[in-house]
């Protein structure tokens, strides 16, 4: 892959004071591109621009003229003409990852780091197919599963259709796609049984669903349905299955290697979500029998040998009246991965850095033993009543110890948290050898851990762990909506 003709032309980037942004922008520089640095903080070579603020945007391209390349963040738009670019073109800016891919792969990841291999994270590039196909056609290690598994994995249907042969249950619904002739449609719901499910294929993150209680109501949902799959996800393509009333929302984690081995790390209940967006996670799940646990574990890990799965995944299920239904499999380490390695031992990220250097499973199913439970609090900076995003300074940060607890994190005293991404600043874990124990710990974290200058969620988790019914276990997914009013 040839690098771009940079030389010479006019190039913006943001986020430019650190990290993705600086390098990219010292690299653009040194191939003879004349570059305009933007941050939210000021640096050196670097101007100050809030891009939330139209006129601070207007004013900072006004003195540069014409532009030729766009770094926004994580993404690059490369112009076949120099023009004027206004805040609403600002605004318009698509994430072409392969051009900026062009730039990482060559270049930046080789010269600045030396790396070998590129670990996605939990992001949206952890589970996007061309990113890691691009990744390992240029050489480097994706650490991961395959892009084609990605691609199967990620359409709902066929994601279905693939646990369906690896006798995974899966919940009643159609086969495939949902056609356009409206009597087809009628009849299909029919079939499986109103309140119905409609869903984007290739949908995530709550998005590009919806549910349908009525036959009078169901034409005009998969309309609305298909056209907000379209805009979020560029495919229109839905499916139907049946409305669960009362579930739980159950995970179990998976690791395979490219040996044939693969192996369940046991289960995580992510019921309590917020408008689909997980909010409190556990491990293991209340109320779950030991044998039930293993006999879906082992069909979740038989799955990945079947379809030959490399690397960590999860394999999401709804639970209802006894039974499990898988949903969908995340191709990736899960946010919550912490409280399967509190009570496993197991680290995981390191499981996925052995196998991606084709070493053999450090462990094998008889090796895993469950001990205690372990409790992740999601910290995010938002107003814990309204849930509007709070961006901002974090004017002190001091977060909890003692034994048991764990806190993930990337900020710091005098962080300025942006407004750009999602709004998760930390991960609150406590473990305890038993349930309550945990409980009791999260509640005394909870109380210790300052975070000045913004708003957070921590009163709602407070109010969270000492709820009767969290406390008793088991609640199903519209719990939280319920509690909160929603």
């Amino acid at each position: 892959m040839e690098l771009l003709d940079v030389k010479g032309k006019s190039a913006v980037v943001t986020g430019a004071a650190r990290g993705i942004g600086k390098a990219t922008a010292d690299l653009l520089a040194a191939q003879g591109a004349t570059v305009a640095r933007f941050d939210l903080e000021a640096g050196e070579g670097v101007t100050r621009v809030d891009v939330a603020d139209e006129d601070a945007v207007n004013a900072a391209f006004a003195k540069i003229g014409k532009v030729d390349i766009l770094v926004n963040n994580a993404g690059i738009a490369v112009r076949k003409s120099s023009l004027d670019i206004t805040r609403e073109e600002w605004d318009k800016q698509s994430l072409d990852q392969t051009t900026i891919q062009a730039l990482i792969e060559r270049e930046l990841k080789v010269e600045v780091t030396d790396a070998q291999a590129i670990h996605p994270g939990y992001g949206f590039l952890s589970e996007n197919a061309d990113f890691a196909e691009r990744v390992e056609q240029s050489g480097f290690i994706f650490i991961g599963p395959r892009a084609d598994t990605i691609r199967l994995m990620g359409d709902k249907i066929s994601a279905i259709r693939t646990m369906k042969k690896a006798g995974v249950p899966c919940v009643p619904g159609s086969d495939g796609a949902v056609g356009d002739n409206e009597k087809d449609v009628l009849k299909l719901a029919a079939h499986i049984g109103y309140p119905v499910l409609i869903k984007a294929a290739a949908g995530g993150g709550g998005k590009g669903m919806r549910v349908v209680h009525t036959e009078a109501a169901l034409l005009n949902a998969v309309s609305l349905t298909k056209a907000e799959a379209k805009a979020a996800f560029g495919n229109d393509t839905v499916y139907m299955e049946k409305y669960l009333d009362n579930p739980r929302h159950i995970e179990f984690q998976v690791l395979a290697d490219t040996h044939g081995h693969a192996i369940h790390l046991g289960e995580r209940d992510c019921s309590l979500q917020r408008r689909h967006q997980k909010v409190v996670e556990e491990s293991p799940a209340p109320g779950i029998p030991e044998k039930l646990r293993n006999k879906i574990g082992e069909r979740c890990a038989d799955a990945c040998r079947k379809i030959h799965y490399r690397g960590a995944g999860t394999f999401e299920f709804l639970y209802q009246d006894g039974e499990f239904y898988f949903i969908e499999m995340n191709t990736r380490v899960q946010v919550e991965h912490p409280v399967t390695e509190m009570v496993t031992g197991v680290d995981i990220v390191r499981e996925q850095l052995r196998i991606a250097a084709g070493e053999n499973l450090a462990f094998r199913q008889k090796d895993i033993i469950w001990r205690g439970h372990a409790i992740e609090c999601r910290i995010n900076a938002e107003d814990p009543k309204s849930f509007i995003p709070s961006p901002g300074r974090i004017t002190t940060w001091h977060p909890p110890g003692g034994p048991g607890i764990r806190v993930d994190s990337h900020v710091y005293t005098n962080y300025l948290v942006p407004p750009y991404y999602d709004s998760m600043i930390a991960k609150l874990i406590a473990f305890g050898d038993t349930r309550e124990i945990a409980l009791a710990r999260m509640r005394i974290a909870l109380s210790e851990m300052i975070v000045d200058g913004i708003k957070t969620n921590i009163p709602l988790h407070q109010d969270i762990m000492n709820d009767t019914y969290f406390i008793r276990g088991g609640v199903n997914i519209h719990y939280l909506h319920k509690k909160l009013g929603l």
